[in-house]
C-alpha cells in the first residue's frame, strides 16, 4: 500500500486546499493507504518538504494549483519519486492536460492504484531561475502580465480573475518584438506572446497548444503575432478550443530547447507564477518525471 506526504498550498492551504483534500485523504486511509499532511511556507518550502518526502519513499501529494503541481512536480523532476495531483487552484492546468478526474472517490482510485506515467519536465533558465523545472508551461508577453493581474486579483475568482485580468493587459498591451531561437534556429516576430509549451493548457482551460503531449520529449512554441487589439480578444475567446490556430496571427514551432528575448523588459510566467523578466532559455526533460495518472 502506498505511503502518503501531502504537500498544501501556502496560499490556498487554510481554505481550498484543505477542502479538496479532505474527502481524497479519508479514501486513502479507509483504503489502508498511510498519509501526512505538510503546509508549505511557501514555494521553496514546498520544494523542501517534497523532497524531505521523496526520500522516504512516499509518493507526494501536491494540493494546490499549477503553481504547487509546477513547485513540487519540479522538485521530483529526475527521481523515482511518484507525484500525485490534488487540483485545488485557479487553473489546475497541468491536471486537465492529464486527465484527472475531480470527483474525489475517482481521484483517490488512481492515487492508489494508477500506474506511475513517465512524462516530460522543462528546465528553466533566467536571471531569477537557474535550472528551476516546471511541468506546464513557460510564457512570456501580454498572458504573463494578465497572470500577474489574475494572481493579484481579490475580488475574482477561477475564469472570471483570468479574464479580467486579460482584458486589463491587452488593454495596456504594445506590440513587443520577440527574437525566439528554437534548437538553434532564431526567428523574429512582433506580437502579444510567445508560449513554450509542453502542457497543452493554461489560463484555466484554454487549448493554447492542442497538440502538445506531456511525454513527446518536445515543446510546441506558440507565437500570436501582431494583429489589431479587438481581434485579439476574439482570439482569446478562440483559445477555449483551439480554433485560433486557423488564423494566420499564430505561429506553432516545435524544438527541445527554446530561447525566448524581446526588445524590452517584459515578464514571463511558468506554470501560473510570474516574477521573472526575459531573457529566458527553457529546455525539455524528457520522461523526468512520474506522475500518478
Amino acid at each position: 500500500m502506498r505511503q502518503f506526504t501531502a504537500v498544501v498550498n501556502p496560499a490556498a492551504g487554510s481554505a481550498a486546499g484543505t477542502a479538496a483534500l479532505l474527502p481524497v485523504a479519508r479514501l486513502l486511509r479507509e483504503a489502508g493507504a498511510g498519509l501526512e499532511t505538510r503546509y508549505s511556507r511557501s514555494l521553496d518550502h514546498a520544494r523542501e518538504l517534497a523532497r524531505q518526502a521523496a526520500a522516504r519513499g512516499h509518493a507526494v501529494l501536491a494540493v494546490g494549483g499549477d503553481g504547487m503541481a509546477g513547485a513540487v512536480g519540479g522538485a521530483l523532476s529526475g527521481t523515482d519519486a511518484a507525484l500525485g495531483l490534488v487540483p485545488s487552484g485557479r487553473g489546475n492546468d497541468f491536471a486537465r492536460a492529464l486527465g484527472l478526474p475531480t470527483d474525489p472517490q475517482a481521484l483517490a482510485a488512481v492515487l492508489l492504484r494508477g500506474t506511475p506515467r513517465a512524462v516530460d519536465t522543462l528546465r528553466v533558465d533566467s536571471a531569477v531561475h537557474a535550472g528551476v523545472a516546471v511541468l506546464g508551461s513557460v510564457y512570456a508577453g501580454v498572458d504573463a502580465v494578465a497572470n500577474r493581474y489574475a494572481n493579484r486579483s481579490r475580488l475574482l475568482r477561477g475564469s472570471a480573475s483570468y479574464y479580467m485580468g486579460g482584458a486589463r493587459a491587452v488593454a495596456g498591451w504594445r506590440p513587443a518584438t520577440y527574437r525566439v531561437t528554437v534548437d538553434g534556429t532564431a526567428y523574429e516576430r512582433r506580437g502579444y506572446t510567445v508560449v513554450a509549451a509542453n502542457s497543452g493548457f493554461y489560463g484555466f482551460g484554454r487549448r493554447v497548444a492542442p497538440d502538445a503531449r506531456v511525454d513527446d520529449g518536445l515543446l510546441d512554441v506558440v507565437v500570436i503575432r501582431h494583429a489589431p487589439k479587438r481581434l485579439f480578444f476574439t482570439m482569446m475567446n478562440e483559445l477555449r478550443t483551439g480554433a485560433h490556430l486557423r488564423r494566420p496571427q499564430v505561429e506553432v514551432l516545435r524544438g527541445e530547447e527554446i530561447r525566448i528575448e524581446a526588445d524590452r523588459d517584459l515578464p514571463y510566467g511558468a506554470d501560473g507564477e510570474v516574477d521573472a523578466a526575459l531573457p529566458v532559455t527553457v529546455r525539455v526533460l524528457p520522461g523526468a518525471l512520474r506522475v500518478l495518472s
